[in-house]
């Protein structure tokens, strides 16, 4: 079930840091999945923002099966089908309209739906949803708001993503209530179109050697 929080924790609790890479071609998934496994960051997180998403999705799931490839940028309920069959272990959302989050119940597999506000993170986790994806996180009021919110929502942790850096990453991951955090420093935009592998590793490897809270 996609509110399985068990399934979930097992995937964001594999590293500190989840890359979050919106990839133009899908030819260069594979190399992008090894490089930022042999770093230690085992998850990656693919938006579907662009028309080589589901085909980088699919590659990574067939070539680089160590990998664990979350769909990203979910935002209507005809791409869960789309992702599940290209073979992504999770789904994320940036943000959960109530019939969205709905659907996503029905999800075959783990869902990690977004939120920005007390109230959506309580009607989520009234669905049966208690880790989600906190965005934008630095626009929405950062670490601040984590450590307010961790009284009166116990329950529930978060991947903060969204204006998230190697600055100040070690920030959020130090609450109790952060699980991991997600960031597209990781993979440049401009090291990706150069096939600049060596500087994600790096990069990667700087990511990975983070520490959460738990």
């Amino acid at each position: 079930m996609a509110t399985n929080n068990s399934s979930i924790d097992d995937y964001i609790r594999l590293a500190p840091v989840i890359p979050v890479v919106t990839i133009e071609d899908a030819r260069a998934s594979i190399d992008l999945a090894q490089t930022l496994l042999q770093a230690g960051l085992p998850v990656i997180e693919i938006t579907l923002r662009t028309p080589a998403a589901l085909d980088a999705i699919s590659a990574i799931a067939k070539a680089v099966p160590e990998a664990v490839v979350a769909a990203g940028t979910i935002l209507h309920a005809s791409q869960i089908s789309e992702v599940v069959d290209a073979g992504a272990k999770f789904i994320v959302t940036p943000g959960t309209p109530l019939l969205l989050a709905e659907q996503l119940r029905q999800a075959p597999i783990p869902v990690m739906p977004g939120c920005s506000t007390v109230s959506e993170a309580m009607t989520l986790a009234s669905l049966g949803f208690d880790r989600l994806k906190f965005f934008p996180a630095a626009a929405s009021g950062g670490a601040a708001w984590l450590t307010s919110v961790q009284g009166p929502l116990p329950g529930i942790a978060f991947c903060p993503t969204g204006g998230i850096d190697q600055a100040n990453a070690a920030s959020y991951l130090k609450l109790p209530n952060v699980a991991c955090v997600g960031g597209t420093w990781v993979t440049p935009a401009d090291a990706l179109k150069a096939s600049d592998f060596a500087t994600i590793r790096r990069l990667a490897s700087e990511a990975a050697a983070l520490r959460t809270a738990g």
